[in-house]
Order: C-alpha cells, then structure tokens, then sequence
C-alpha cells in the first residue's frame, strides 16, 4: 500500500526528472548553437548555485549530456564540452556509414513512397536555408535528411543509436560552417540519394551515401585544422560566451 511519503518521494522524483530534462535541452542547445565552445568547463556546482537549485538534476542533466557523447568529464578535471579530434570526427562518420547502409538495405525493400515525400520536404528546407545563407538550419536540414531515412526503417534501436550521432554531427558541422562546400553542391548530394531511394536502387544508394559520408568527414576535418590555427581567439571567445550563456540559463527556467 503507498502512504503519503511514497506519493510525495514519486512527486519529487519527478519534479527532479522534468528539471534535469530542462537543463539538458537547454546545454544541448547552447552546445550545439556554438554559446558554449569547445572545451569550455561546465560546473555543476556553480550551475545549480546560480539557478537556485539542487545539484542533483544538474548533475543527471550533465551526466545525460556525457552520454550523448556532447560532454567529456575527466578525473581530477571536471566536465567539458567535448572537443572533437581527426579520430573523432572519423569515427562519427564510420558509425553513421554502417546504420544508415543497414537502414537503407531495410527501407529499399518496401515501399518508399512516403518516405520519398518526407524527404521532398526537408529538401524544400534546405534549399530555402541555403537561399539565405543559414547555416545552422542548412546544418539541421542535412542531418534530419539522413535521420528522416533511418527512422523509415523501423528500427528503434537503429534509431537511438543515429540520434547520438547525429547531436555529434550537428556539433562537428556548426563548429566548422565556414568551409561547408558550395550550396548547390550540398543540394545535389542529397537530391540524388532521394532519387535513388525514389527508384529504389540500392546499389547505387549505397556506393553514393559511402562517398557523401567520406566527403563530409574530409571537409570536415580540413575545417579542424584551419581551426586550430585560431585556437587561442577562439577560447577566449568561449570564455565570454560561457558566462551569457549560464545568465541566459536562469532566465530560460525561470520562463518556464
């Protein structure tokens, strides 16, 4: 039989859940929309200092965050946003080449009507980004693209596994934007594996989404190097930026 002290531990609990999910939404974003650089720390203490709070969502949030692989914590050195190597960057894109090869093989042998449609329009987003210079939307539009044909192949497990990476891509691709290739080349990448899901070729989607992935690392890692050679700017811009962004986290839950 539950007692009142049950109800109001599972009220807490959950209390405690919707927090910690609210913190995280709001790191994830800042991480993802560049506030909060690479390598910049993240203090549980200071943080639930400053949003009046316990330390125990904060910590669940950041733990969440260490997870998805967007954090690194490190004995003796805290918590950090993860700051994304060669290794990395080429590991991101192997894993993504074997789910989306296995999610293709499982949507090319059905129907592919519906999924052709879904993709018309995140085409339709891209373009419009494109058109006016968005890069983070271009950025949004291209992983939701490829995210949009794994989720068609019914897999949950496949799925949970892309979202992950996708939050890593996202990471790598708005770090780097400037160098991103020119716009209508990133259209035609991604019009002709439509079609080629369109005709259900497998063969050729296959061999084409191989060499969209090893494009997209090598730029990638190209825009890592030109990066480093402005390291120093870049952290102290990072510094600045972490501290608008813990004030702009008070504001966020306080809207709430």
């Amino acid at each position: 039989m539950n007692t009142p002290n049950t109800y109001l531990s599972l009220i807490n609990t959950f209390q405690r859940k919707v927090t910690s999910d609210l913190i995280a939404e709001y790191l994830r974003d800042r991480i993802l929309d560049g506030t909060f650089a690479p390598a910049t720390s993240i203090n549980e203490v200071h943080l639930a200092a400053q949003l009046e709070i316990s330390r125990s969502p904060v910590r669940e949030a950041v733990q969440r965050l260490v997870q998805e692989g967007l954090l690194v914590s490190t004995r003796n050195r805290g918590t950090s946003v993860v700051e994304l190597g060669p290794e990395d960057i080429e590991d991101v894109y192997i894993a993504r080449g074997a789910i989306e090869r296995e999610a293709a093989r499982l949507v090319l042998r059905g129907d592919t009507t519906v999924l052709t449609a879904k993709l018309d329009a995140v085409l339709d987003d891209m373009f419009q980004a494109l058109e006016h210079d968005a890069w983070h939307a271009v950025a949004t539009a291209d992983v939701t693209f490829h995210q949009t044909i794994v989720q068609a192949a019914g897999s949950p497990r496949l799925e949970r596994m892309f979202s992950t990476l996708a939050a890593e891509t996202l990471l790598c691709v708005r770090q780097f934007q400037y160098v991103l290739e020119r716009k209508e080349t990133i259209l035609a990448q991604h019009q002709r594996l439509r079609d080629f899901i369109d005709a259900r070729d497998e063969e050729a989607y296959l061999a084409e989404v191989e060499r969209h992935l090893k494009n997209s690392s090598a730029t990638l890692e190209g825009a890592r190097q030109q990066r480093n050679s402005s390291s120093r700017r870049q952290k102290a811009e990072g510094r600045a930026s972490s501290s608008r962004g813990k004030r702009g986290m008070a504001e966020f839950l306080k809207d709430w």
